[in-house]
């Protein structure tokens, strides 16, 4: 995998980990601030995936700020406002949005608070599960105008997940560690959208008894669990040559895209790569899910 994005998906986890540790946060999408006007003109979206979402609702124009781990070209000459769990107030404030997108995490809790204070509408949009995916898809279509967009994202995520689910069920089931970092090791466990997806897959995650949705997970007990396939979705090193020593019969594989990573409209995409990347030898019968492929 060739991208530079991963350490915004590796920052992500590692805060969740510690929100992971107290009570999980309920609901699903919901304002901050004053509500959006009826014609949202001005965006800021604080990660990538929104960044995907807002230009696949067609909706691209809006964009004003996107965060510093935006990359994608369409958006490469617009102000960056900071990162996931450091975005600029100032930043914000002086693009004057009409609505700013944000997945709501420990380290970002108290600027996001305070842009609501400032009285610039703010839309917590969390991004745990494959729900919470479609519903925060559904959450920015209704806020720009997006409905009947949305809804196709939607059903075409959906459908790609049952196709998926028919094509696994007469293979064997590989079982699986899914890899987001290797210091520490940090992987997709119960909870995480890449957890469902494994199991769309046909596959077994080896650490779905671990506590949390993005766990550090000792070393020692992924060498105990003896996975068939290691997905490497980190895109860094340190750590991974002892851990591929360690799990040398393990096969293992690289996430080809940020399909996997950016839990958005591009997720049934990344459902296909992953069904792949588990069966080699097996395609799908039918055509695979664009997405929001560049």
């Amino acid at each position: 995998m060739k991208t530079r994005l991963v350490p915004f998906v590796l920052l992500a986890a590692l805060c969740l980990v510690t929100a992971a540790r107290a009570t999980p946060p309920k609901g699903g999408p919901r304002f901050l601030g004053p509500k959006p006007p009826e014609k949202v003109k001005r965006v800021v979206t604080l990660a990538p995936s929104f960044t995907e979402t807002v230009m696949a609702l067609g909706a691209g124009s809006t964009l004003v700020g996107v965060s510093r781990f935006d990359e994608a070209k369409e958006v490469a000459g617009l102000p960056r406002v900071g990162g996931f769990i450091d975005p600029s107030v100032e930043a914000v404030v002086a693009l004057e949005p009409d609505l700013v997108l944000v997945q709501p995490g420990p380290g970002n809790q108290r600027s996001v608070e305070k842009l609501a204070e400032l009285g610039i509408p703010v839309l917590l949009l969390p991004l745990h599960t494959v729900a919470d995916t479609l519903a925060a898809l559904r959450a920015v279509g209704k806020a720009l105008g997006k409905d009947k967009e949305a809804d196709a994202i939607v059903q075409r995520i959906e459908s790609t997940r049952v196709r998926i689910r028919e094509a696994s069920k007469t293979l064997e089931s590989p079982r699986v560690l899914f890899v987001y970092g290797f210091t520490p090791l940090v992987v997709a466990g119960p909870g995480s959208f890449a957890d469902e997806l494994l199991r769309d897959a046909g596959a077994r995650n080896v650490a779905a008894d671990a506590g949390g949705a993005y766990p550090v997970y000792p070393v020692e007990r992924a060498v105990g669990v003896s996975p068939d396939v290691v997905v490497d979705a980190s895109d860094v090193d340190m750590g991974k040559d002892k851990l591929r020593t360690l799990l040398s019969e393990a096969r293992w594989v690289e996430v080809p895209s940020m399909a996997l990573l950016q839990p958005g409209p591009s997720l049934g995409r990344g459902l296909e790569e992953l069904f792949r990347l588990l069966h080699p030898t097996v395609k799908p019968d039918a055509k695979p899910d664009a997405g929001t492929a560049r």
